[in-house]
């Protein structure tokens, strides 16, 4: 097996980003160790949009959502995703 060469120590992320950038992990850690983690709590990053909808649809999604006890947002991502995975 190869020595495992020390990770050195950088100044701030940029130098980190630029340093794996080039160097391939394998010669600095030893992978047939490491275990899977889940982070549970982990949220994927947001961006608000603005998205204007008829005043009609936006009170049927508000009517569907609140049927289902959901807020009418996270019932119109709920539709996107599924759209999305079916396409």
């Amino acid at each position: 097996m190869n020595k495992i060469k020390k990770i050195p120590e950088f100044q701030n992320e940029r130098e980190e980003r630029e340093f794996w950038e080039v160097n391939d992990s394998e010669e600095y850690m030893d992978w047939s160790r490491a275990k899977t983690i889940i982070f549970p709590n982990l949220k994927k990053s947001t961006k608000s949009i603005s998205l204007r909808l008829p005043v009609d649809m936006l009170e049927k999604l508000k009517t569907q959502a609140n049927a289902l006890d959901v807020p009418y947002q996270s019932y119109i991502k709920m539709l996107l995703q599924k759209e999305l995975s079916t396409s």
